[in-house]
């Protein structure tokens, strides 16, 4: 007997979370409000990878294969995100986003 689970709530899910996130990236002013919402778009596209392969190709893992590099990617850019952010936190001791103009001329 199915559960009755369709891609369609998965795909809501995904939507609505990376919704979120893009809302999220493009109207908060602090960093790490950003590196956050930034993760959370990429956990839309984990469920996304991971659902399309569970409802069109079962027999295969390669949605899993994905999910993990983009999961690997995202460890990396929290990493590297966070040093840039304390970088700058201890440069001008803020992390404000408006605060971020070292390369300006």
């Amino acid at each position: 007997m199915g559960t009755g689970l369709n891609p369609s709530y998965f795909v809501a899910l995904s939507a609505a979370l990376f919704v979120i996130g893009i809302y999220g990236a493009l109207s908060k002013k602090n960093a790490i409000a950003v590196l956050i919402s930034i993760e959370l778009m990429l956990t839309a596209v984990n469920i996304n990878l991971v659902a399309f392969n569970k409802f069109l190709t079962p027999e295969t893992f390669i949605g899993q294969i994905f999910a993990i590099f983009v999961i690997t990617v995202a460890a990396a850019e929290v990493g590297l995100g966070l040093a840039i952010v304390i970088a700058i936190y201890r440069l001008r001791g803020s992390v404000d986003l408006d605060d971020f103009d070292l390369m300006k001329w």
